[in-house]
């Protein structure tokens, strides 16, 4: 299964739209997962007009409709594979720690809230965050997504740059 995994699109906001890039990957994707900060219930509306099933956290920027209507963590099966969700991963010190002890049996966490990419493989599970396809910060030059290919329990994940 091909999963794609963003976070912190913070949309609307002015002008600033999806990039058809990430659109194209969302299309051909068998899941979706957002990891919060959508901002808005239509970005929401948008993913899921796409085709592909969409799971979601909500995260700090979000209206309070998306706080009604999504789950503050998850954790989405992918075949055989366990992937934990959740917004703010707290304190870079001890993250790992601490998100593998949130979510005991996943094969995979992802986050969100920093728009800093992750995807390290950290005592049997990998830390992944998306960073943002939207919105930079100074120690990310560049726009991104993950793709995650699963088969059974393994989890192949890609950072795509956007920019």
């Amino acid at each position: 299964m091909l999963v794609a995994a963003l976070s912190d699109t913070h949309l609307p906001r002015g002008a600033r739209r999806l990039p058809e890039a990430l659109l194209d990957a969302l299309g051909g994707a068998d899941l979706i997962v957002h990891a919060g900060d959508l901002s808005a219930g239509s970005v929401l509306e948008e993913l899921r007009a796409l085709g592909p099933p969409v799971h979601a956290v909500y995260g700090n920027a979000d209206e309070p409709l998306l706080r009604e209507r999504l789950p503050k963590e998850l954790v989405v099966e992918v075949g055989e594979a366990r992937i934990g969700v959740v917004h703010i991963p707290g304190p870079a010190a001890g993250r790992g720690e601490r998100l593998r002890r949130r979510f005991p049996g996943c094969d995979a966490v992802l986050f969100g809230h920093t728009h800093v990419p992750v995807v390290e493989w950290e005592k049997g599970v990998w830390m992944l965050n998306p960073g943002s396809p939207t919105e930079r910060r100074r120690a990310t030059p560049f726009h991104s997504f993950l793709l995650l290919r699963v088969t059974g329990r393994r989890i192949d994940p890609e950072l795509v740059r956007l920019t």
